[in-house]
């Protein structure tokens, strides 16, 4: 179900009428830069948030061999489950060991048919990658002074064949990511094929001047997630502490979905996952895309720890989360509290 079916006019009056100033809790995650729950650099990169001086190592990806760094204990990936972790190093953990990618891999995240990687590397700028760290090449490059994040691959299945609906796919395999430049936040997308990145304006068709109905915020946007067969994208706005989901597929539609930040949406577009902070803890909710099924399932409700930053199992049946001690992941369905799989410290993300 896309997004445009999703949001009539009159739930678009509901949902848009209210843009706050709320903040996470202190405890919660610092949603003032995209960057900033990103895994730790490595020594002698910038912290995550601020670009990234220096050169990126050159050399081709190899496969190590060796236990995942800090995961000697438990390792947590494997062929089977998909589950991939990034830690803002040269090395990533996947397959059950690590992938050295000879240059710093920060905020990984998949194709949609599991061929390539995209990331941010060393000196803030976009890669694309396969997933053995070979056949690196640029993107885009990052103007100076400007902070790239969490890009997510944008795709969109073909329609058919009789012309009611255009074949989408070359419009919508793009890279869409987060920018930071002088404190405003917004999000930018970039052909998958490298090109110049654009300005991502979330909008909808149904708001305007004359319609009474506001537009989405332009600014302050973060974090963003694709999933779905027309290449919905959620995101968070950062000063309303919102999550909204945009589908600009045949016409542009932005719902406002939770309060919460760092979204993502499920394979098939039909659920999300997000962060909200409860009891001085960050919990994982998740709840469907649909606007009549409002209904909020807290995942963690007996949060003694922050989870953040989840990720969902290509099947859509498992969410992996990062911890302060490495990922766990729990049912998405929530029929089970969350388990530690790894004492790896980065972003988890899932291969299709």
């Amino acid at each position: 179900m896309s997004v445009r079916n999703r949001f009539g006019s009159a739930a678009a009056i509901a949902l848009m009428t209210t843009v706050g100033a709320v903040l996470l809790s202190a405890c919660g995650p610092d949603n003032s830069d995209p960057a900033s729950t990103a895994a730790p650099s490595a020594p002698g990169t910038a912290a995550p948030g601020t670009a990234a001086p220096g050169t990126a190592a050159p050399g081709g990806g190899s496969h190590s061999g060796s236990p995942a760094p800090g995961g000697k204990e438990i390792n947590g990936t494997s062929a089977a489950n998909h589950l991939v972790i990034s830690t803002g190093t040269k090395t990533v953990a996947m397959n059950g060991t690590t992938v050295d990618f000879g240059t710093v891999v920060r905020d990984l995240a998949w194709s949609p048919d599991g061929k390539k990687v995209v990331f941010v590397n060393g000196d803030g700028d976009l890669m694309t990658a396969n997933p053995d760290g070979s056949g690196k090449a640029p993107l885009a490059k990052a103007p100076s002074g400007e902070t790239w994040s969490h890009p997510t691959w944008q795709h969109a299945d073909k329609g058919p064949s009789d012309g009611a609906v255009p074949n989408e796919t070359d419009r919508f395999n793009n890279i869409v990511f987060a920018s930071s430049k002088g404190g405003t936040l917004q999000l930018e997308t970039v052909p998958a094929k490298g090109g110049t990145p654009q300005v991502l304006t979330p909008s909808s068709s149904e708001g305007g001047t004359d319609s009474g109905i506001p537009q989405p915020p332009t600014t302050g946007n973060t974090w963003p997630s694709a999933g779905g067969k027309h290449g919905e994208i959620a995101y968070a706005n950062t000063p309303a502490n919102e999550v909204y989901i945009y589908d600009d597929y045949i016409r542009p539609s932005t719902g406002e979905m939770a309060k919460g930040s760092q979204p993502a949406l499920s394979p098939d577009g039909e659920h999300l996952v997000f962060v909200r902070s409860v009891n001085g803890h960050d919990h994982l909710f998740t709840r469907a895309t649909a606007y009549d099924q409002k209904t909020e399932k807290d995942l963690t409700p007996s949060a003694t720890t922050d989870y953040t930053e989840p990720a969902w199992s290509p099947d859509g049946k498992t969410v992996a989360a990062r911890t302060p001690d490495g990922v766990s992941t729990l049912p998405a369905d929530g029929s089970a509290a969350p388990t530690q799989v790894s004492t790896i410290k980065g972003l988890p993300s899932y291969r299709p």
